[in-house]
């Protein structure tokens, strides 16, 4: 499986361009994914709303692997009007690879009327529309050098309606469906497009629940995720990225929706409640 290969087999600036770009780059899976790129010779663009982390993390990239890197200050959820900036940014660097990976979640489950409407277009602004936007930029360079990589992080929760978090798992739907079309229209020009999900990763944006992320074989840490995901890139088109996750998706779509839609609505009860609990005990 592309999961156990070995990484040095491909050489991912030659067949995708030496320029990668990931954005939500400073914590989590994009930081560790940069990585990987990065030791693989990658030269790194990470674009996150954080200046100091982005220099931090730039600064830790060139000292670990000596290769180039430029950071772009960019607060997605403000939707349309950051995209200027960033394409002035890129307008100089041949971009190779994309990882779309910037994302936001609830701060924990809830019902639609009690999520606030600037958290629903942050949701939206964030996990639909950086994706659509970022792809649409790096394209049409891509197609004028007739190579180079799409990855669009998805999630898990695109498997089916997600009950106390149904705008967070709507945009994930939208994404594999936005990746799988994108690539039939671009993969006859040369552009490889990747649809990447994962299932749980102990990541800040899982927080809500101690109890899931505390040495859970299931849930691998950013660094371990992001190091059998870049190893699939491009080998698989539609993949979790990581061996475990692979193997759980495959018996989570064995009952039908409406059935994984039930049990969806009450793991994220569990959630809700766990994190209602150990709230109201910070509060006393």
């Amino acid at each position: 499986m592309p999961y156990f290969l070995p990484s040095e087999v491909q050489d991912l600036s030659k067949r995708f361009g030496p320029w990668a770009v990931i954005t939500g780059g400073t914590d989590g899976i994009g930081k560790q994914y940069a990585m990987q790129l990065a030791r693989r010779g990658i030269n790194i663009v990470i674009i996150s709303r954080n200046p100091g982390k982005l220099q931090a993390v730039a600064k830790e990239i060139e000292k670990e692997h000596s290769v180039k890197t430029k950071v772009v200050v960019a607060d997605f959820s403000k939707g349309a009007e950051v995209y200027p900036h960033i394409e002035d940014e890129l307008k100089d660097i041949p971009v190779g690879i994309l990882v779309n990976n910037v994302g936001v979640q609830y701060d924990y489950p809830m019902p639609l009327c009690e999520t606030a409407p600037s958290k629903s277009w942050e949701l939206i602004n964030v996990n639909a529309g950086a994706v659509t936007a970022m792809t649409r930029l790096v394209l049409p360079g891509m197609v004028q050098r007739g190579r180079g990589a799409v990855v669009n992080v998805s999630s898990g929760s695109e498997l089916q309606p997600l009950p106390l978090m149904t705008v967070y798992a709507a945009t994930k739907a939208y994404v594999r469906s936005f990746t799988l079309a994108v690539r039939e229209e671009y993969a006859p020009l040369g552009i490889y497009v990747q649809h990447l999900a994962p299932l749980f990763v102990s990541t800040k944006i899982n927080a809500f629940s101690q109890r899931l992320l505390d040495g859970n074989l299931l849930v691998p840490d950013a660094a371990t995720y992001a190091r059998h995901a870049v190893n699939t890139l491009g080998r698989q088109q539609n993949t979790t990225g990581y061996w475990l996750h692979g193997i759980q998706n495959f018996f989570i779509k064995l009952p039908p929706v409406w059935l994984r839609t039930k049990v969806g609505m009450q793991l994220n009860d569990q959630f809700r409640q766990e994190y209602l609990q150990n709230a109201k005990i910070k509060s006393n």
